[in-house]
Order: structure tokens, then sequence, then C-alpha cells
């Protein structure tokens, strides 16, 4: 069985974060494995409290499974503060934490910070040089960049620009894009590729960043190529949503079983 390994926050919810992440590994078939950086308080209305990791208890949590449960694919979530991303990163290359997919999540589906502008720099200066693939949405290319594209050509000079901050490919997110698509950007280094599908009317749309890595993350723990992993995970998150349960009185989870 292939193994994948989630270093993210938990959401006591679970429609986010590790919860989210652990759901969609075991929908596609893969054995998942965490290591949690922080713990929120949090459900369908929003966050209610935010709650570091120690830097040491989660190099302890990543240093358990890869000396024993051996990853095939790692995927990143919230981390924190800098001192977690440096130490995320100094263990990805400790143990070839590869293929590594780097979520940049900065901020709740809710609108609760989970990185601050240190953390950022420290994303940008440590973690994303080792990324085999980076998945941010507007506003997080935007907070790496300075400036959030607004339109899909912007969007694809942006993937191209997140990629010179060193990950390998760029996954851009455009479902917050006026209009009737949501629209992503994939460069893999070389070329561009357009996914779209058709935007959903629905409040079923928290953890849908998770997911989507996650489920990308367990596509390459199988041995996907990139462009195919990430369309498995377009598809898979249109379901998701699509099928979103009717739970909680604010913004519910996705389908992780779509």
């Amino acid at each position: 069985m292939r193994k994948a390994l989630t270093i993210a926050g938990s959401d006591s919810g679970g429609g986010a974060g590790i919860q989210a992440d652990l759901k969609t590994f075991f929908r596609f078939g893969v054995y998942g494995t965490s290591a949690i950086t922080l713990v929120t308080a949090q459900n369908t209305v929003g966050v209610q409290g935010v709650y570091p990791i120690a830097p040491e208890a989660i190099l302890a949590q990543v240093e358990s499974v890869a000396g024993d449960l051996r990853p095939d694919a790692t995927k990143t979530g919230a981390l924190g503060s800098p001192e977690a991303i440096e130490a995320v990163a100094w263990a990805v290359e400790r143990h070839g934490l590869w293929p590594l997919v780097v979520d940049p999540v900065m901020i709740s589906k809710h609108g609760a910070p989970l990185l601050g502008p240190e953390a950022i720099d420290a994303l940008k200066r440590h973690l994303l040089p080792k990324a085999s693939l980076l998945t941010p949405n507007l506003h997080e290319a935007g907070a790496l960049l300075g400036a959030t594209p607004v339109d899909e050509g912007e969007m694809r000079e942006a993937a191209r620009a997140l990629a010179a901050l060193g990950p390998k490919a760029v996954w851009l997110k455009g479902g917050s894009l006026p209009g009737e698509l949501a629209i992503d950007i994939l460069f893999d280094g070389e070329e561009l590729h357009r996914f779209s599908a058709p935007k959903l009317a629905t409040r079923s749309t928290h953890g849908t960043g998770c997911t989507a890595s996650a489920a990308i993350t367990a596509g390459l723990a199988l041995g996907q190529p990139l462009r195919e992993a990430v369309a498995d995970a377009k598809d898979f998150i249109q379901r998701a949503i699509s099928n979103g349960p009717d739970l909680g009185k604010g913004l519910g989870p996705v389908d992780h079983m779509g």
C-alpha cells in the first residue's frame, strides 16, 4: 500500500487540515500519516482559537513517520510560525520527503489569519525551494508576490513568477475570479495547462484547498504524473463540492468520499 504524510494543522470541525487530508488519502486508497503543526478550535461558523505546536514536537512526529512508515509523497498545510516552517524544511531535506506538495495556507475559509508576514517570508526562503508543487489560491499568490492576479492572463504570469521562487511546479487556483467558471493554471516548469469547471452555488466549500492538495498528494504517492494527478484532483474536488453534506450553521465541508 502506498503511503502519504500530511504536515498540517488540526481542524476540530473535521472539514479542513489534517482531518480533510486523511479522509482524502483514504478515498484514494493511500495510507495516511500525519504530523500536527497547530491545533484549531474550529467549526463551520469560524475559528475560535489557534494553538501552535512546538517545532520540536513537529519534528518528533515527522521523525517517527519517516523512520518507520516511509511516505511515498508528502504535503504541508498550515504551519504557523517561522520556526515551524524552518523545522519542516529541515525535515524534508533530512528525510528526502519528496515529492512535496506545499499548500501555503495563510488564512482560513472564515478569514482567520494562520500565517503572519515573518512566516510568509520563512516559507519563501526555506520551504518553497524544496516544493515539487506549490498550490496557492489567488489571495495566497498575492501575499507571496505582492500583487493578486485579477484575470486569467495575470494568473498565467503569476504562475511563472511563483515558480521563480523555487518550486518545480505551481498549481494556481482561480476559483475567486468573477465569472461562471473556476479556472486553475498549472505551470509544470515548462508549459502552462488550463483546467476549468463550472462554479457551484453552495455553502459546502470549507476545506477545498486542503482537500484538493491532498488529492494531488495521493495521486503522486500512487505514481501518477503531475498533470494527471492535478486533473484527477480537479475532477474530485468538483464532485466533492457538488455533493457536500448539509452540516453545520456556516460554511460546511465538502464530501471527502466524492
